[in-house]
């Protein structure tokens, strides 16, 4: 039986709804944001009818997430730029070093000729990246570095053959690329292309103008970008000439709730959106799907100067199990949602080792629960979500902490300490330490988080089972807070470090979410 068909059996024997009633509950029109949870800085294409979405990766392993969408609303995973962007301290936690708020940031995602481009950048190396490949999905994916550090770019291909990036902060610069987009090109276009690009929204600044997106519609170029002017919001501005060389002529085309950052992209149909995104505390910097009109030549945001709740988009609700996912573990490789805190040790977890559990060992002395390797992670979802798991903590060594967390720089967990030869369930935050601890004589505990992210509210909680069916509250209530020290919304993260003697191990028998409307 498909899924979808046995979703539907499940709620009429539970609701009493007749299949027609369940068949028509599961479309309903699309609301914003489209997906609650942290995908920053979109970039998106439409290839034929498939729509395409990058997003900011941060520090996580595997980097750059593309998303795919036949309607623009329900999207999926569907691969990642790259496994590993590169072998340095800071992005293996090595040498006391971590890549926490840099790793890669906003990238572009580009089309053409039958090859897939996405470019991003990394404060962390000090490079710009140019991945290419023919199958989106599938890879492989060829990477080149352009020799420097081009913030916020945005890739361009031209109808005469030139290849240009657009970049920078305040004022933005162009350059130009080779053919294949693999290189500057020696003797090629290197200039400012619109300068003081945020003098149209004010004159003090917390951004100044960036996150460049630049198409060309109808025969005119078209420079999307962002400011935040101090004591405002985050606003989206456009710029528009009929040539690169100007003259360019910009106006704010959105200012609400700070809505801004992404690109435009053209259904099949002729309609237009804009793909932006929003601060919205702990869970993240989340995207929203505006729609976009044309007149006079200008690209008119929203309606009404605001940012729909709803849209005129039939879905199906996959806005949640395209990007997260519940695991039990019995596959042969880790499920597109999962992402590694960091680049990870392959040798220190398996699938194998106990058929149908994730294994994580130690491989090193670690002091908190930041600061250790092969963390595995997926976003937390609004308005509210909930994970739990199962640990067996039969393997581990005296000094192991184990269990699960929600990760940023304001963590908390729950999990198991081994200490002196006895075991305790315990339940940590960053800024106050060991909350609680209780005695734990078995080998295998249930432990679960909770985090309320409606309206903000930006609580989690904690709890334990002995039996994975009474639960019982631990420790203390976690004030989330989303900081610039990570960067990043909250993340459900499955965990274990040695303080003494690496060598332990611990299962995790499965990883189960759930998301409450």
């Amino acid at each position: 039986m498909r899924r979808t068909s046995l979703l539907l059996l499940v709620s009429a024997l539970l609701f009493g709804l007749t299949p027609d009633d369940t068949a028509s509950a599961q479309v309903r029109s699309a609301v914003n944001p489209i997906i609650w949870a942290d995908v920053p800085d979109p970039s998106v294409i439409r290839v034929d009818s498939v729509y395409y979405m990058t997003s900011t990766t941060m520090h996580m392993s595997p980097g750059v997430p593309i998303m795919k969408s036949t309607n623009l609303v329900d999207w999926e995973m569907a691969g990642y730029a790259y496994e590993v962007m590169a072998n340095a301290d800071a992005l293996n936690m090595r040498n006391g070093q971590n890549a926490y708020g840099r790793g890669s940031w906003a990238s572009s995602i580009r089309y053409h000729e039958g090859m897939f481009y996405i470019a991003t950048f990394s404060y962390t190396t000090g490079e710009t990246y140019v991945f290419t490949t023919e199958d989106i999905e599938k890879g492989p994916w060829h990477k080149e570095s352009l020799g420097g550090l081009y913030h916020d770019p945005s890739l361009f291909f031209d109808d005469d053959g030139c290849v240009y990036l657009i970049y920078g902060v305040g004022d933005i610069r162009i350059i130009e690329l080779t053919p294949d987009a693999r290189a500057v090109k020696r003797g090629g276009i290197s200039r400012v292309l619109i300068p003081n690009t945020g003098g149209i929204a004010g004159d003090r600044f917390y951004v100044p103008g960036e996150g460049s997106h630049l198409y060309k519609v109808d025969g005119r170029y078209y420079l999307f970008l962002i400011v935040w002017p101090a004591g405002g919001m985050r606003t989206q501005l456009v710029y528009r000439a009929d040539s690169l060389d100007g003259p360019w002529e910009g106006r704010i085309v959105l200012q609400d709730e700070g809505i801004a950052q992404g690109g435009i992209v053209e259904t099949p149909e002729g309609d237009w959106y804009a793909l932006l995104f929003g601060d919205r505390g702990a869970v993240g910097r989340i995207p929203y799907l505006v729609p976009v009109a044309w007149e006079d030549g200008w690209p008119v945001f929203g309606v009404e100067g605001e940012v729909p709740d709803t849209l005129d988009i039939p879905t199906d609700g996959t806005g949640v199990s395209g990007i997260v996912a519940s695991d039990e573990f019995d596959g042969d490789d880790l499920g597109l949602a999962w992402q590694w805190n960091h680049n990870p040790v392959g040798r220190l977890w398996s699938l194998s080792e106990r058929p149908g559990y994730l294994r994580l060992t130690t491989g090193r002395t670690d002091p908190s629960f930041v600061d250790t390797r092969n963390t595995l992670t997926q976003r937390t979802f609004g308005p509210e979500s909930a994970v739990s798991t199962a640990l067996d903590v039969g393997g581990m060594n005296d000094g192991d902490v184990a269990g699960l967390g929600l990760l940023a720089e304001d963590y908390g967990f729950v999990g198991v300490k081994k200490e002196d030869g006895t075991t305790s369930i315990v339940m940590v935050t960053a800024d106050g330490g060991e909350a609680e601890r209780v005695p734990l004589e078995e080998d295998v505990v249930y432990l679960r988080a909770e985090a309320d992210f409606r309206n903000q509210t930006d609580r989690a909680t904690f709890s334990y089972s002995l039996d994975g069916v009474r639960w019982i509250p631990v420790g203390d209530t976690l004030r989330m807070r989303y900081t610039l020290d990570h960067f990043m919304g909250y993340r459900f993260a499955l965990f274990t470090y040695a303080t003494a003697t690496p060598g332990g191990w611990v299962d995790f028998d499965y990883f189960r979410f759930r998301r409450v409307e």
